[in-house]
C-alpha cells in the first residue's frame, strides 16, 4: 500500500495501453506504478512492493508476459498477477494458470467493469 491505497503495477510496451490502463485503475481509486517492459517490471516489483500485478502477455517477445510471471515467481512474488492478452479467451481455456504462477487472464480491450470487480475481489476480500 501507498498513502493508504493497494498499488497495481502495470506492464505494458504499448504506451497507449498502459496510459489507459493507468488512468481506469486511478479512477477506481487505487495507486498506480508502471513499466514498459518485463525486465523494467521485474525491477519496479521489487521497488514498489505492489498488491497485484497486472501484465501484458506479448511485450518485446512473445510470450515476455508468461516469463515475467515465472521470474516473479522467483523473486518472491506472492501477490496476484494477472495477464492481459488480446487472445485472453482462448487463454483462459487452454491453460493452467497454476503453471505459470498466473491468478487470471484479462481480455483486451479490458472491460472496465470486470477490471473493477475483480480488483475489488482480489483486493479487498
Amino acid at each position: 500500500m501507498k498513502d493508504g491505497k493497494h498499488v497495481i503495477l502495470c506492464i505494458d510496451d504499448d504506451s497507449d495501453m498502459l496510459d489507459a490502463l493507468k488512468i481506469l485503475v486511478e479512477n477506481f481509486g487505487y495507486s498506480v506504478a508502471t513499466a514498459s517492459s518485463a525486465e523494467e517490471g521485474l525491477k519496479k516489483f521489487k521497488l514498489d512492493c505492489p498488491d497485484l500485478i497486472i501484465a501484458d502477455l506479448m511485450m518485446e517477445e512473445v510470450d515476455s508476459g508468461t516469463g515475467l510471471a515465472k521470474d516473479l515467481k522467483l523473486a518472491g512474488c506472492t501477490v496476484p498477477v494477472f495477464l492481459l492478452s488480446s487472445v485472453g479467451d482462448a487463454l483462459r481455456n487452454n491453460t493452467n494458470y497454476a503453471e505459470l504462477s498466473l491468478t487470471g487472464v484479462f481480455q483486451k480491450p479490458i472491460q472496465p467493469e470486470v477490471l473493477a470487480r475483480t480488483l475489488k475481489k482480489e483486493l479487498e476480500a
